[in-house]
């Protein structure tokens, strides 16, 4: 690692500007990336990654690539659509060699669960445009996860982490609250990135529950709390007026069919979605 130039001198080599259609802020900063994959590590009672597979989305100019490869993963998958950022990866690879594997394309259309390594972790700074689909995808198949860590901007991190009855509660909370248990590992000034983006910055740690819901089931909820909150002022008797015997369903349940949308616990439609 210690071959590789600097991370502003790679930016410059390249006329590495942030493409605003790819979502990119680039992090330069060695110390908060290293930081980053340190935090990480400790919450999961980790050394490094030296049995995993890592897999890091849009790695841009590379610095959370290395910090990644600090860690000694048996092997980085890095997935770039970026062609001046490939050629960035295709450097990194010279030095680094085959622990370092490249895919040139879209990850929304990547199957991250098909590598035959049992351990397999995500580390990303996620491009803003794609952050939740990505997100919403990995939560589905959670379990052929150890963990995730991934950078959002801060509002959308709070609608991940938010609680019932408050007004950023919505379809993410729940599906990320019934897979994972959420950690907020750090928020990061706008100022850490260039360009330096209007809101803050937040990383946090996804690690699966011991249980979750079959995947059918989060089909379930997943339509579920597209209803109710696609009409979240509504109580769930209207919003929810389409779920067969849903009064019934509510009445066993002890959950009120006045409640809206941002009442019910990630619990409580995962029991509907159980009965439907």
């Amino acid at each position: 690692m210690m071959e590789l130039p600097s991370l502003r001198d790679v930016v410059n080599k390249y006329e590495l500007m942030a493409k605003k259609s790819l979502g990119q802020n680039f992090l330069l900063d060695q110390n908060i990336t290293d930081k980053i994959i340190r935090l990480s590590l400790e919450a999961q009672r980790k050394q490094d990654f030296n049995t995993d597979a890592v897999y890091e989305v849009g790695p841009g100019p590379g610095g959370l690539t290395r910090a990644i490869l600090k860690a000694n993963p048996k092997r980085l998958t890095v997935i770039e659509m970026d062609a001046r950022c490939i050629q960035i990866m295709r450097d990194i690879q010279e030095v680094v060699g085959d622990r370092l594997h490249l895919i040139e394309g879209d990850a929304l259309q990547y199957d991250f669960t098909a590598d035959a390594l049992a351990d397999k972790h995500i580390i990303s700074n996620l491009p803003y445009n794609i952050s939740v689909p990505l997100l919403t995808m990995w939560l589905k198949n959670i379990q052929a996860y150890r963990s995730l860590t991934l950078m959002f901007q801060k509002e959308v991190a709070e609608r991940i982490v938010s609680e019932p009855n408050c007004k950023t509660y919505g379809r993410i909370s729940v599906l990320a609250q019934l897979t994972c248990r959420v950690k907020v590992l750090m928020n990061l000034n706008p100022s850490c990135f260039t360009p330096a983006p209007k809101i803050w910055s937040t990383v946090l740690l996804f690690l699966p529950q011991e249980n979750t819901p079959a995947p059918e089931t989060l089909r379930k909820v997943e339509k579920l709390t597209e209803l109710a909150f696609g009409q979240r002022r509504k109580m769930i008797r209207q919003s929810l007026k389409s779920v067969p015997n849903l009064e019934k369903i509510c009445a066993d349940l002890d959950i009120k069919t006045t409640a809206r949308a941002e009442n019910l616990t990630p619990y409580q439609y995962l029991q509907i979605a159980q009965k439907i």
